[in-house]
């Protein structure tokens, strides 16, 4: 009984071993993964979203994809600078390039520090803002990048009616 109990316990001391590795390992990933280099903005459009269900975007035609874009009145400036007001206010997020029509930032998840690339683009004629958001890891992310955006648009569309 005595050996049985310590075989038990070395069993169990390398499981947690090989978990920590492994958390260690996603972590380092989640840390040195490049960003795609198909993003950005071609001819006022976003990239699309591929096959995941890890992205979301207001200019995808699909039902898994598709988000309503953000609207604004008032100037392009003060839409953008009410929209990157909100999302500095994201926890773990960090905005890679702004413009006075474009914004570009990565948000990370809370244990492994997971990044999710996001993209803002203004459509003046149509005083819309698209965006597009998607996880750079993996193919699915159990909805975060959909709620995380949902978020967005509910405080832009909230704060912009109360600000009116």
């Amino acid at each position: 009984m005595v050996r049985f109990k310590r075989i038990l316990r070395w069993g169990l001391v390398g499981i947690g071993g090989l978990g920590l590795l492994a958390g260690i390992g996603l972590a380092v990933t989640a840390r040195t993964v490049k960003r795609p280099a198909n993003l950005g903005v071609v001819a006022g459009r976003l990239a699309v979203c591929p096959p995941d269900p890890n992205c979301v975007s207001s200019q995808a035609d699909d039902a898994l994809h598709q988000i309503a874009p953000l609207a604004y009145t008032g100037t392009t400036a003060a839409a953008m600078q009410h929209l990157v007001a909100i999302v500095q206010a994201q926890p773990r997020t960090t905005i890679l390039q702004a413009t006075p029509t474009y914004l570009a930032v990565v948000f990370r998840s809370a244990t492994f520090q997971f990044p999710d690339d996001g993209e803002f683009v203004v459509d003046e004629a149509n005083k819309l803002i698209h965006f597009r958001s998607a996880s750079r890891i993996g193919k699915g992310d159990m909805g975060v990048n959909r709620a995380r955006m949902t978020t967005i648009s509910r405080l832009f569309t909230a704060q912009a009616g109360a600000s009116n």
